[in-house]
């Protein structure tokens, strides 16, 4: 047993300094980036290796081009006009490009106020031409909410609200409550894993 734990010790003692020298090169590359949030990290007092991951995904970050989200695939991903299409056609070719934006986690949430051609438009208007960081880490990604809740609480109250949120728009803003709706096109889209359904 003694011989066990000798042999494991300079094992563990390298890992240490392993990551203490990894900590060094990462500030280093992040000198040029530096602002307040690596001093607010230093205070924490984090384990070596939970700041490398942070400091690593800061750098990640920091060098991730912003580019519409169509080229974020190779081929680029353009949506033909839905005009002409049938409704099958449309709802074949919707559900084709969510799963595409769901391979490079993209998740769309807030949809089902939406008609298949409504939330394709949306699709091809404004969510691929969004300038967006494309920051690959397994960790990483971006949740899109098709529904802004202060530009049309209405339907947000009406679909997405929870009861507790739908008491406090009340309170905070002294006007009669829509009916809670079921919503017209419910869609069991991609999601991130730690997201419950």
């Amino acid at each position: 047993m003694d011989k066990v734990e000798m042999a494991m010790a300079p094992q563990s003692e390298n890992t240490e300094v392993d990551e203490l020298i990894l900590n060094a090169r990462l500030r280093d590359e992040l000198e040029p980036f530096l602002d307040e949030s690596v001093d607010v990290l230093a205070c924490k007092q984090l384990p070596t290796s939970d700041e490398n991951e942070f400091l690593a995904s800061m750098l990640a970050w920091e060098r991730a081009p912003a580019l519409p989200i169509s080229q974020w695939f190779n081929p680029p991903l353009h949506l033909a006009s839905p005009e002409g299409m049938s409704g099958e056609q449309l709802r074949l070719k919707l559900m084709a490009v969510i799963e595409q934006l769901g391979s490079r986690r993209i998740y769309l949430e807030l949809t089902d106020h939406l008609s298949d051609r409504q939330l394709y438009c949306l699709i091809a208007r404004d969510i691929l031409p969004s300038h967006e960081k494309m920051l690959d880490l397994p960790g990483n990604y971006l949740n899109w909410r098709c529904l802004d809740a202060d530009l049309d609480p209405e339907t947000w109250l009406a679909y997405y609200a929870s009861d507790e949120e739908r008491e406090m728009w009340a309170r905070e803003n002294s006007e009669p409550l829509p009916a809670m709706l079921p919503p017209p096109y419910p869609r069991d889209l991609p999601r991130r894993l730690d997201l419950p359904r």
